[in-house]
């Protein structure tokens, strides 16, 4: 940490409680109890609203030792002191051992290629179907005659029920799938031609390791007057994809693109770290340069310190550097158009972010979830860094300490309510194909940017499917909200 912090933990530590001596140092069997007390009352965004975080709450050291031992865990501690409201804070965490913490690799899954759904069969209580949500380019499913919208029903000759489609989808490295014809009611075995012969269709794959390619789809589309870049990005925000987002931005100014379609239906999420969100930010515009992306919001003790010794440091300009030897490349739209399936903490940031500037145009089932929090890890030590962390214990916290707001003090607490609405599942009898007008969700959103205006759906669901399972949706993480890096002083 920089040493002009170094002033002040006594200092606070000593007005917090109306003495400091040897003999207030932490007891050993609840050391990681006080950590985790005396953080979240340094830091924790809804410390003021928490009476047992209060300042005045205990007026010596052993009197919150008495009532630090009253919890057998830190856990249980944790629970007690977090803000419960309607929606409660589920993103504050304890990590056991911070030697764990994985620096972000590449994604990586041991899979045969195909992503897909489940449904119940209609025609059956038991029996159950599968559909081609798309196949991974360079994976073993792209050797064999599979493509997106087909169907299957058995696997290895075995009926795909609601009991065994797990065990039989996952349970083998290798497989025959049968596949299906189906009309919206009845399942039947689709068939192929061999020699004159009609036989039924089946596909064997093989699961193999495999690294997800970075960007899944970029092209441009010409649409009317607009040049439309098209890019659906599957993968975290982490910063091992920057680099490959920064030069698909490239190939799009290269075409002239004054359109950018941001395809996130299929987006596990993950890598939410502000300076990620803020580089992709930076390459959709670019004619912002070293104005206000995001500003923070910190708790009633931490805001004011900031506001009189760092101003700066809460508040996250617009750039135009990838890392110190890369510009960012950037397109300097006034719009962008971003298709959603659900809520992430990442993308509702970036939204909240860039409507300050330019127009953000949402496509999405449903209202974000308004997840307008940020989150930091705090480590046992003087100043809540990893270095001179206490060596008795390996406890981290993760706790929610700042709120986000844009360039136009407006934070997103209650969501972003869609300007297109799409429908939660697809309709799997009309998928159409990935990156092309025949998908209709795709072409929806052209006509949207050349000037139609937005309909809701006039149904969705028509067939009243039962949708069982999704193998994209299940790799999905936990979102567990954006995090920020920030050398911090000891408020405690």
């Amino acid at each position: 940490m920089k040493t002009l912090y170094k002033f002040i933990p006594v200092l606070v530590l000593c007005l917090t409680f109306s003495f400091c001596t040897k003999e207030d140092e932490v007891p050993i069997d609840i050391e990681v109890h006080d950590f985790v007390w005396k953080a979240m009352n340094a830091y924790y965004l809804d410390q003021d609203l928490i009476p047992a975080l209060s300042d005045t709450r205990f007026s010596s050291h052993p009197e919150l030792n008495n009532y630090l031992r009253q919890y057998e865990s830190p856990n249980e501690l944790l629970a007690s002191i977090l803000f419960h409201n309607p929606d409660s804070d589920t993103k504050t965490h304890l990590i056991n051992d911070y030697n764990l913490l994985e620096q972000p690799v590449n994604r990586t899954s041991v899979t045969h290629g195909v992503e897909y759904g489940i449904i119940a069969d209609p025609g059956s209580t038991d029996n159950v179907l599968g559909y081609i949500q798309y196949i991974l380019p360079n994976s073993n499913a792209t050797t064999k005659n599979l493509k997106r919208g087909e169907f299957f029903y058995k696997v290895d000759n075995t009926q795909l029920t609601r009991e065994n489609f797990r065990t039989l989808l996952e349970g083998s490295s290798t497989y025959e799938l049968t596949m299906a014809t189906f009309d919206g009611v009845k399942v039947e075995e689709d068939s192929i031609i061999v020699n004159t012969v009609k036989v039924p269709k089946k596909i064997s794959l093989e699961k193999s390791g495999y690294t997800h390619n970075p960007i899944f789809i970029s092209k441009t589309i010409v649409s009317g007057t607009n040049t439309i870049g098209y890019l659906m990005y599957n993968n975290d925000f982490s910063s091992n994809y920057l680099n490959d987002l920064n030069n698909t931005i490239s190939q799009f100014n290269s075409q002239n693109v004054n359109q950018l379609v941001l395809d996130l239906r299929y987006n596990i999420g993950g890598g939410s770290i502000t300076e990620n969100i803020v580089k992709l930010g930076s390459m959709i515009t670019g004619q912002f340069l070293d104005q206000p992306f995001l500003k923070e919001r910190w708790n009633v003790k931490a805001q004011p310190w900031f506001e009189m010794h760092q101003p700066d440091s809460i508040v996250t300009k617009f750039t135009n550097k990838l890392n110190n030897s890369t510009q960012i490349n950037s397109l300097g739209l006034t719009d962008v158009y971003i298709i959603l399936n659900g809520s992430s903490s990442s993308i509702e940031l970036l939204i909240n972010s860039l409507r300050s500037h330019i127009n953000v145009h949402i496509i999405n089932s449903n209202t974000t979830d308004g997840n307008s929090t940020g989150s930091i890890t705090l480590y046992n030590s003087i100043d809540y860094d990893s270095i001179g962390a206490s060596p008795n214990h390996s406890v981290a916290l993760k706790p929610i300490v700042l709120d986000f707001l844009n360039n136009d003090d407006e934070t997103y607490n209650e969501g972003f309510t869609p300007n297109l609405r799409i429908c939660n599942q697809e309709d799997i009898l009309n998928l159409g194909e990935l990156g092309e007008l025949s998908d209709p969700i795709l072409n929806e959103v052209i006509n949207y940017v050349n000037g139609s205006i937005p309909t809701p759906p006039t149904m969705c669901n028509p067939n009243n499917f039962e949708y069982l399972f999704n193998s994209v949706r299940r790799q999905r993480l936990i979102d567990t909200g954006v995090f920020i890096k920030r050398d911090l002083p000891n408020t405690n």
